[in-house]
């Protein structure tokens, strides 16, 4: 059964690799819109722009992980392919497992792409690059179960679309990626400590500059956390559709 499980989860996030996210708009969209908010931010307030080298990669890391993941679910259930994966010898968790693979594999590719990019222009300087590798890891994790978690969670793709922007666009603003936690007002600190693009560039931030594992503890445990605990929901609610 185990072995029948990781076979599905391979076969399926490599096919929905191939079908899904390794086009063209999915590549443009996981990396320029991220660069475009970070020079956006950047022009109007020019400065310290290898700071803001954290959130460009926390930003690319959830719009890779999660923007076609937010689709993929609700669409195969729309047109039966899902229901056709179920007929294969594999359980529900492992069959949502291939397709957060699927976003994390192509969350993580777009990242190390804006990654390599940006320590040509930056530098290398001091990286953490264990407390980098599992940051990227976990983050991708993360966002990658929450995409999965809208998708499952409504039934039209416009729905999944709607429904992941008003989660991301909240966190980018109060996330720490422009605009550093500590400066914000105490309610909305409350509210930043809730998200886990928070956490995500925390880690990164601390990973790029040299950082401790044990520094970004909190961090790093939030985003498994918070992984596990939307997986299983996810899961559940896909349960309730079959």
């Amino acid at each position: 059964m185990l072995a029948d499980d990781l076979r599905g989860m391979f076969y399926i996030a490599l096919k929905d690799l191939r079908a899904y996210y390794f086009k063209p708009p999915n590549i443009s969209w996981g990396m320029l819109f991220p660069f475009a908010f970070v020079l956006a931010f950047a022009i109007r307030n020019p400065g310290d722009l290898q700071g803001l080298v954290p959130g460009l990669l926390a930003l690319t890391i959830l719009f890779g992980t999660s923007s076609m993941e937010a689709i993929v679910i609700v669409f195969e259930r729309r047109i039966g392919s899902l229901e056709r994966l179920l007929l294969a010898p594999i359980r529900l968790p492992a069959l949502l497992m291939g397709k957060l693979l699927g976003g994390m594999a192509f969350g993580l590719t777009v990242t190390l792409v804006v990654l390599a990019i940006a320590l040509a222009v930056f530098g290398v300087g001091d990286v953490n690059w264990p407390l980098l590798v599992l940051t990227l890891l976990l983050s991708a994790a993360a966002f990658s179960a929450m995409g999965a978690f809208v998708s499952v969670a409504v039934k039209e793709v416009f729905e999944a679309q709607t429904l992941a922007n008003f989660i991301r666009f909240p966190m980018i603003l109060l996330g720490g990626v422009f605009i550093p936690v500590a400066s914000l007002p105490l309610g909305l600190r409350i509210v930043a400590r809730l998200l886990p693009l928070t956490y995500a560039v925390e880690a990164l931030r601390a990973a790029l500059t040299g950082g401790t594992l044990l520094g970004a503890t909190l961090d790093l445990v939030v985003l498994t956390l918070f992984s596990a605990v939307v997986f299983a929901l996810a899961t559940r609610m896909l349960a309730h559709h079959f």
